[in-house]
């Protein structure tokens, strides 16, 4: 008889012959076994993610690992030329790469990343340097003679710039790092504007290395010659030399070291309202950025935060070195993007530099002779 026929198994089973319990455990365990991944399947799972890493990682590693090791031989470099910054050796090995050996397209999505978010970062820790009530107490006549003759030198240079054909992007780069803090503004104003280039940047930083080095011998040898005090010395080399690590130099052989850094950070704190007052007014097309980039905002915290007195004295000792080792990681990702030959034809940067140095250098002796 059929077991649709009525029969008591169809009956009990309506729907047909059921499966015994030894065959349904088979058959759950043939299914976790389908859908669990096992020991082989997990290694080559952790073994791809490993050669492959996440998207971001995979793609930045290459060219951070080579700013990393750039950063080491730019430290390195230091010890034997200390008037030149880490940064600025690093900016030129990145453009000594590019332009003997090439960057492959492997290496430029790190580099971008250095150059431009490690940049920020690096911009923002300078001002943990600056401590306001330290800049204050320099007095009322020297913070005088540094808004003076920085003021004065970024106004002009930009016209004098125009008049030497120059494009507005090298004019403002070269304004940048001559009246406020050499390399770390050129890269700041760089990172915050749409007018200049990569070549514009290269010329401005070869002022920087080259009238800021020149600094070191002319300035102390013209203070001798003029019979200027230790502090007239101070200030003028605070007040007139690019790059912090120029006037530490100066200021360590002629023993008037604290004075002159202080007066040169207070400098360096002009570079929040320079930046902002240019980034908003940059941009004809597009999405506009910030009227103060976000970093720039960072860099005015930090700031505050030193001026409290609250940070400990073992992070103050440690973000001078932090600072310098970002910004040469930054610095040698832009100078990966500098052109030699274009810049070698740019003899009118180099003109327009010497030009804006004399104006700084003029008009700060000018006010050290009338009022310190």
């Amino acid at each position: 008889m059929s077991p649709t026929d009525g029969s008591p198994a169809a009956a009990r089973h309506p729907s047909g012959p059921q499966p015994r319990a030894h065959d349904t455990a088979t058959a759950g365990s043939r299914a976790r076994r389908s859908t669990t991944p096992g020991p082989r399947t997990l290694r080559l799972a952790w073994a791809r993610m490993r050669r492959n890493g996440p998207p971001f990682l995979a793609a930045t590693w290459p060219g951070v690992a080579l700013a990393a090791l750039a950063v080491v031989f730019a430290l390195a470099a230091n010890r034997f030329l200390p008037a030149l910054s880490p940064a600025v050796i690093a900016v030129a090995s990145g453009a000594a790469l590019a332009n003997v050996a090439g960057v492959g397209e492997r290496l430029k999505p790190g580099l971008a990343f250095v150059s431009r978010r490690v940049l920020r970062v690096a911009v923002a820790l300078l001002g943990l340097q600056i401590a306001l009530p330290q800049v204050l107490a320099l007095g009322w006549q020297t913070l005088a003679v540094v808004v003076v003759a920085t003021g004065a030198t970024f106004a002009v240079t930009p016209w004098i710039g125009r008049g030497l054909g120059l494009t507005p992007g090298a004019s403002l780069l070269v304004a940048t790092g001559v009246s406020i803090c050499g390399a770390a503004a050129i890269a700041a104003m760089h990172e915050s504007t749409d007018t200049s280039d990569d070549d514009d940047a290269a010329g401005a930083l070869g002022v920087v290395v080259l009238y800021g080095t020149a600094a070191i011998v002319a300035i102390p040898l013209l203070a001798s010659l003029m019979d200027l005090s230790p502090a007239q010395l101070a200030v003028w080399t605070g007040a007139a030399v690019h790059e912090v690590a120029q006037v530490a130099a100066i200021g360590a052989a002629s023993g008037v070291l604290a004075t002159a850094v202080t007066v040169k950070l207070g400098r360096v704190l002009l570079l929040a309202p320079m930046v902002a007052l240019f980034s908003g007014r940059t941009r004809d097309t597009g999405p506009r950025p910030p009227v103060v980039p976000l970093f720039v905002v960072a860099f005015l915290v930090m700031v505050a935060l030193r001026s409290t007195g609250q940070v400990p004295a073992a992070v103050t000792d440690l973000i001078p070195q932090i600072t310098g080792v970002l910004m040469a990681a930054a610095l040698f990702g832009l100078g990966t993007g500098i052109d030699l030959r274009k810049l070698v034809k740019g003899g009118r940067v180099i003109l327009l530099g010497g030009i804006a140095t004399a104006v700084i250098a003029a008009v700060s002796l000018a006010g050290v002779a009338l009022v310190v």
